[in-house]
């Protein structure tokens, strides 16, 4: 089975962006992150949670650095992928999406040097603010099966993050 898990406080640190604050309040932040969750027991989805609260400024982009990573150990998990869709809340009251329309976590993604972190930008293409509250679900994680086609499986390993597998 896979699982979500938290990446190191290092790795959160160094990704979130967030500048000037003491570390034992990061380190406060970092404890605070909630695991992704069904919100129903018929929920495809596994909710995101925001780590921190946002004033989502009309017309602008933001990167979440969301503290959390998919760990497929198991080796009938590596055909399996991790796609992130917006919450349809937000796309439907605002037209909030992601910023590369779908997330693709492949399941190799947890081996990374950045531990895997997930990081998901959005954009907010109103013309409003939009709250997005620390501990509310901003976004939600569904895992699929996925087949390779006879002809185009690889045998490269991962090692690095967004864009690294056509370096």
């Amino acid at each position: 089975m896979s699982r979500f898990e938290k990446v190191s406080f290092e790795q959160w640190a160094a990704d979130c962006g967030i500048k000037g604050l003491p570390e034992d309040e990061l380190r406060k932040w970092h404890e605070d992150i909630r695991l992704p969750e069904q919100a129903t027991a018929a929920s495809a989805g596994c909710d995101f949670f925001m780590p921190f609260n946002l004033n989502f400024e009309a017309g602008s982009k933001f990167r979440i650095a969301t503290g959390i990573r998919w760990v497929t150990d198991d080796p009938a998990d590596r055909g399996k992928v991790l796609l992130i869709f917006p919450r349809s809340g937000l796309g439907f009251k605002y037209g909030i999406r992601l910023s590369n329309t779908v997330g693709v976590i492949d399941a190799d993604y947890c081996d990374s040097d950045n531990e895997g972190h997930i990081i998901i930008s959005l954009e907010n293409p109103s013309d409003k603010t939009v709250e997005l509250a620390e501990g509310k679900p901003f976004c939600q994680g569904i895992v699929v099966s996925y087949e390779v086609p006879d002809g185009a499986r690889s045998d490269e390993a991962r090692n690095g993050g967004f864009g690294s597998t056509d370096r």
